[in-house]
């Protein structure tokens, strides 16, 4: 029989092999993408196709494992060996079948990390809390998309992670699940040099359970230091997402800050223009200006009786 068993046995395995890698290389990208998705229903079914991907690496490392241990006795066992087939010790290539602890590189796609310093919701924000009702713990927030438009479905236009001064006003895009009717929730924009809260809204639930929305900030413009920022949302105390920018640039300066400022002078001429007019009431008060007449009443003490000097006269 001119069939070489041993010839067939090894382009099988070498074939399940090269099912293996595609397999676990098609599982790894699946996952890392899904990763990088914005919605989470999404991106769970994402790392789902790509966790699927990957266990059927699994299944097929198996199956080459057994074709390459099993197949070729098997097949002797129907078809005699000749002699020359004694060279399959060579099969001891299988040890290649260690490449599935590859599997391991998932953890790079777990960034994770960054968002080792969990967030706090500040004390003055927490104070502000006035509902009784307890949100969802498992509610879910994606990670929030920084834009400087969106459209009539709450979705970013040309979302980006850096801004050029003039920032002006900018929206933050996310999609949530599992949210609770009327508990409380709080999203802020922080400026991470010095922990500076730009913009934030705490209130109760008032949306569906699932779905889209989006936050929007727009401080003076003198508050766009360049720096990096964050946006963090909150159900109740707890911390649930994120999304980062950085504005690069220094801010415009604030010349209609300085006209306004001139404002305050001319009210400030215009209470002092009244205090003169008020002076004038003082110097109208020409009380003085009676003593002087008061003074004529001694003039009018009778000087006429130095006239009676007309007894002298009467005695000649």
């Amino acid at each position: 029989m001119n069939l070489d068993i041993r010839t067939a046995v090894q382009t099988a395995f070498l074939l399940l092999l090269l099912g293996v890698i595609l397999s676990i290389f098609t599982g790894v990208r699946t996952i890392q993408s899904g990763k990088r998705l914005l919605y989470f229903r999404k991106r769970r079914e994402m790392v789902s196709r790509g966790w699927r991907f990957i266990f059927t690496a699994v299944l097929l490392g198996g199956f080459a494992f057994a074709v390459n241990r099993y197949a070729e006795p098997v097949a002797y066992q129907i078809f005699p060996p000749s002699p020359t087939i004694t060279l399959t010790p060579t099969i001891t290539l299988t040890p290649t079948i260690s490449l599935t602890p590859t599997i391991t590189l998932t953890p790079t796609v777990t960034e994770t990390p960054l968002e080792s310093p969990t967030p706090m919701l500040p004390d003055v924000i927490a104070a502000q809390i006035e509902t009784t009702i307890t949100p969802n713990p498992e509610a879910v927030f994606s990670r929030v998309v920084i834009s400087k438009r969106i459209d009539k479905d709450f979705q970013p236009i040309d979302p980006q992670t850096e801004f050029q001064n003039p920032v002006g006003k900018l929206y933050g895009t996310f999609s949530y699940d599992k949210m609770t009717n009327a508990g409380q929730w709080s999203i802020l924009w922080v400026r991470m040099a010095d922990k500076k809260i730009l913009c934030f809204l705490t209130e109760p639930w008032a949306g569906s359970t699932g779905g889209y929305g989006y936050s929007e900030c727009e401080p003076p413009a003198g508050e766009w230091l360049p720096g990096d920022y964050e946006v963090q949302i909150f159900v109740g105390l707890q911390w649930k997402s994120f999304g980062r920018f950085t504005v690069v640039g220094e801010p415009p300066t604030p010349t209609a800050t300085a006209t306004s400022t001139r404002t305050p002078s001319p009210t400030a001429t215009a209470s002092g223009t009244p205090t003169p007019t008020n002076t004038r009431t003082v110097t109208l008060t020409t009380t003085p200006s009676w003593t002087p007449t008061i003074t004529r009443t001694p003039t009018v003490t009778r000087t006429p009786r130095p006239t009676d000097t007309r007894w002298p006269t009467s005695t000649p």
